[in-house]
């Protein structure tokens, strides 16, 4: 079973994954533009059970395109965004890549909210693209 480690940028967040990821993607919507102040969200879907963290998050509520809320933590120290809970998908957490120690191995394999997608960024080689959020 691969396990690996992450966290906030100040270190107050650490979480363990255990097992595989569910998916591997990137997201092009405009609210992860804004949540990670870049051109897009990568992000590492795992079961809820394979996830454990030590340190509090805080949340925002957010409501996407389906109209239900999505729960976005992040440390409530630095800011850094974490994972990402969605009603659509019980049972799993959508880490933020970005935040694990390493990034190795991982690829995305979709790529959603195309539509959305900075002019200027090419498309992922080998990955599934959606011009918004299919049902996975």
């Amino acid at each position: 079973m691969q396990e690996r480690k992450g966290g906030c940028l100040c270190g107050a967040v650490r979480y363990v994954v255990k097992g595989e990821p569910q998916m591997v993607g990137l997201c092009h919507c405009t609210h992860c533009q804004k949540q990670s102040g870049s051109v897009f969200s990568f992000n590492v879907f795992y079961k809820e059970d394979d996830y454990e963290q030590h340190g509090d998050t805080k949340f925002y509520l957010d409501t996407g395109d389906s109209g239900k809320p999505s729960r976005r933590h992040f440390c409530g120290e630095c800011g850094s965004p974490i994972f990402t809970t969605d009603p659509g998908l019980p049972g799993v957490v959508i880490v933020k890549a970005g935040t694990l120690d390493s990034m190795e191995g991982l690829h995305p394999q979709a790529e959603i909210y195309t539509d959305r997608a900075a002019q200027w960024i090419a498309p992922c080689e080998g990955t599934k693209r959606f011009p918004r959020a299919p049902s996975f």
